[in-house]
């Protein structure tokens, strides 16, 4: 069939990059821009929003963009692949089940938020080859050295996006966990309760909400988990190293002065 020359123009679509557009008509176009886009969104994310770490560092993570580790700008959390399914409409009288493919969705609060489909994809691409990891002795524990990469990483990753003057160190929050869970990742304070504290950094549920309220005590960098996610290693690391930086925040109102690291683990442990 010969295209006529009106249809057959060549048609850009958004994400149709890297040769940008197509020949033929403009419902293969599309056709085509839309497989491209599948095959390369998590690619182009990434591609598109990382910026150099010495940049952050040197301005304190002030230039309103994000952690290079991240996946979506300031503003959007990623979202994974999964099966999205629209209501009934007179072409489809039943309804129909379709894909909604990885994208960046925005936070309802425009700040910085981060969930757990995020956490894994960071843990499991930059955490193995950092250098600066906690002691690796297991004092005396049965998997007292099984976390250092989570630790490290998430160490590493509130010091940078946090900046502050202070580094927190792996090896106190390597400590804290010890004494809180003794490396057991699904502790319940009290297995009656499931709002009492939970996992490696025994986080209390009134905690989570905290990490996760865009309208309470935390003016950015929200943790967005639910109450079971907490079960995952990963998950409770990130959540509690960020929560130790509130800590801080807190102990040092209370003193006047920035607390030290010390200083916020004893305000941790009596409130």
């Amino acid at each position: 069939m010969t295209l006529t020359k009106r249809s057959r123009v060549k048609t850009e679509h958004s994400g149709a990059k890297n040769g940008g557009g197509y020949w033929g008509s403009r419902a293969e176009a599309k056709r085509l821009s839309k497989k491209h886009r599948r095959e390369n969104s998590k690619k182009e994310i990434r591609q598109e929003f990382l910026y150099s770490k010495t940049d952050m560092m040197r301005n304190g993570n002030k230039t309103g963009k994000t952690h290079p580790w991240r996946l979506c700008p300031t503003g959007e959390h990623a979202v994974r692949t999964h099966a999205l399914h629209a209501p009934p409409s007179r072409r489809h009288p039943t309804g129909f089940t379709t894909t909604r493919h990885f994208h960046c969705a925005r936070n309802p609060s425009g700040k910085d938020q981060i969930y757990p489909v995020e956490m894994q994809e960071i843990a499991n691409e930059q955490f193995s080859k950092l250098k600066n990891k906690p002691c690796p002795l297991s004092l005396r524990f049965r998997n007292g050295a099984k976390y250092d990469d989570l630790i490290a990483g998430w160490v590493q990753y509130w010091n940078d996006v946090i900046g502050d003057k202070d580094p927190l160190s792996s090896n106190v929050v390597k400590a804290l966990i010890a004494s809180e869970s003794g490396f057991r990742p699904k502790l319940l304070a009290d297995k009656k309760n499931a709002n009492s504290a939970r996992g490696l950094t025994q986080i209390l549920n009134d905690t989570r909400k905290i990490l996760g309220d865009e309208s309470g005590e935390l003016k950015d960098h929200y943790v967005s988990v639910t109450r079971e996610e907490l079960n995952d290693p990963n998950v409770n690391i990130c959540a509690g190293v960020r929560w130790l930086f509130q800590k801080r925040s807190l102990a040092s109102g209370k003193l006047g002065r920035p607390a030290t690291w010390e200083e916020t683990i004893a305000h941790t442990k009596v409130s």
